[in-house]
């Protein structure tokens, strides 16, 4: 599974070992190859920065060991990184598939590869500075994953464009498989494209979902030989066992990669663990831990990130106060009722974007909603003044909900607080993002917020609740800072 997952994130997809990068007017290109040519020089060039400042440090502070017994030694350590590389995964795509995961090995291989000069240095007799050892680290460390991030771009907009794409074919036209085929057509940057689907029941050769049926599941092996690099992915709910087990054993024999899909949605993949039980193997999934030094750790960063948010942002809101003021008449401050935790209300607190009638006016609004379920949206809504649309587009607006952050109301990441009125329309599924805090921002907002369907509002929404973690909050506030400078799905 990926998030995001739509989640949140392009997966780094390389293709597999037979399928290449080509480009008109030019060979053909192995993407892996690239990515390590990539790597070499990020390391290369952080040997070469650790080496001046190490020297700088040497000369400023008098540390010890000085940048000539440095750079020998990392320089012949040079070929030894991209083995650990290697040997941590990052070139196989199914474990660098979410950003956290290829940073964590990242730091894992550098380390390694830090190591690997200080025994380098050791076995030719002399102690390497750990001045510059430590530079070495957070260098290389930092260079690596700016590479990787930029390769992942790369590679996602070089997908959107039909290339480095990996085909397959389904095993499997139930609803789990034709949802499969929606969604690597609807999101290309997972780099799969369908050739069509196999399968015993829907023998008449006629489409599914606008993807063709080209055989039988006997026939898999053969389809899939014809394309260069093709590989299956069966649909688990719609192949009996003995029948999956039959054609993994024969697709794997001939050399073709295998993935069995879950029928679990939205469980994050680092919940789940492949353990044996007898001569099955079962998934495991782990459960959210959302209590004990976790809620302790939560409060504490709320609590911090939001008076530092507030002692930054006081000159800004006094600006926004004054503009406010000047705009329109009404308060500077705008206070509504929105839905917390285990559904207890509580007043929202926000910068006035609206006529002070606001509220009143919907009603005469409602039939020009551009969003579907209970949320309204509207492009060009006659409520919002001059100033407030500024402040909505750059989320300035929001910036006094840290008071409600500050009194334990919200959080700074959690769902999106709702009004009563749209929790009337909810089902019970959806009441289950009640368990947690709403935040300032959240899943929902950092995908695209009023440009998503209320589907996706949902789905996001009980990912981050059914999913939560410490690192989930950290990804999505890293990610909220270029959302609010693009402004992306503003309204």
């Amino acid at each position: 599974m990926t998030v995001d997952q739509r989640g949140v994130e392009p997966a780094l997809t390389l293709p597999v070992p037979a399928a290449k990068l080509t480009t008109a007017g030019k060979s053909a290109i192995q993407p892996k190859l690239v990515l390590m040519a990539a790597d070499l020089c990020a390391i290369t060039t952080a040997v070469v920065l650790t080496y001046l400042l190490a020297a700088q440090l040497r000369d400023d502070y008098g540390l010890g060991g000085g940048p000539a017994s440095f750079l020998p030694y990392a320089g012949l350590t040079l070929p030894f990184w991209l083995g650990i590389f290697s040997h941590q995964r990052l070139y196989n795509t199914r474990f660098i598939g979410r950003r956290i995961d290829e940073v964590r090995r990242i730091v894992n291989a550098v380390i390694m590869g830090v190591l690997s000069v200080a025994f380098t240095g050791y076995l030719f007799g002399e102690l390497v500075a750990r001045s510059a050892l430590f530079v070495l680290f957070a260098v290389a460390c930092a260079l690596v994953v700016v590479e990787r991030e930029i390769a992942r771009r790369v590679f996602a907009r070089l997908r959107h464009k039909g290339k480095l794409v990996r085909h397959v074919v389904i095993a499997g036209a139930n609803p789990e498989g034709r949802e499969l085929a929606a969604m690597l057509q609807s999101e290309p940057w997972l780099g799969y494209r369908v050739l069509g689907f196999v399968d015993d029941v829907s023998t008449d050769r006629q489409p599914v979902a606008g993807v063709p049926l080209l055989g039988t599941v006997a026939d898999a092996a053969e389809i899939v030989l014809r394309h260069t690099g093709a590989s299956v992915i069966v649909a688990a709910s719609a192949i009996e066992s003995e029948t999956t087990n039959r054609l993994a054993r024969e697709l794997l024999e001939r050399g073709i990669h295998v993935e069995l899909s879950s029928t679990l949605r939205d469980i994050a993949s680092q919940r789940l663990t492949v353990r044996p039980l007898g001569r099955f193997p079962v998934v495991y999934v782990e459960p959210v831990q959302r209590g004990g030094w976790r809620r302790v750790a939560k409060r504490s960063f709320d609590v911090l990130g939001a008076v530092a948010v507030l002692t930054l942002s006081s000159p800004l809101l006094l600006v926004a106060a004054i503009a406010i003021k000047f705009d329109s008449r009404g308060p500077v401050l705008f206070q509504q009722t929105r839905v917390g935790r285990d559904s207890r209300p509580f007043r929202v607190w926000k910068l006035r974007s609206m006529v002070p009638d606001a509220e009143a006016m919907l009603d005469d609004l409602v039939e020009l909603n551009e969003a579907d379920g209970p949320l309204f949206k509207m492009r060009r809504d006659p409520r919002i003044t001059r100033v407030g649309r500024l402040l909505r587009t750059s989320s300035i607006d929001e910036l006094p909900q840290m008071w409600n952050v500050l009194v334990g109301e919200m959080s700074l990441v959690g769902p999106r607080p709702a009004l009563p009125h749209e929790t009337e329309a909810w089902d019970p599924l959806l009441t289950q993002r009640l368990r947690v805090k709403p935040g300032i921002t959240g899943m929902w907002q950092v995908n695209g917020r009023s440009e998503t369907s209320f589907d996706d509002y949902t789905r996001l929404d009980l990912y981050y609740v059914d999913n939560w973690s410490l690192l989930t909050d950290l990804a999505i506030l890293f990610k909220t800072l270029p959302v609010v400078l693009s402004s992306k799905g503003a309204t």
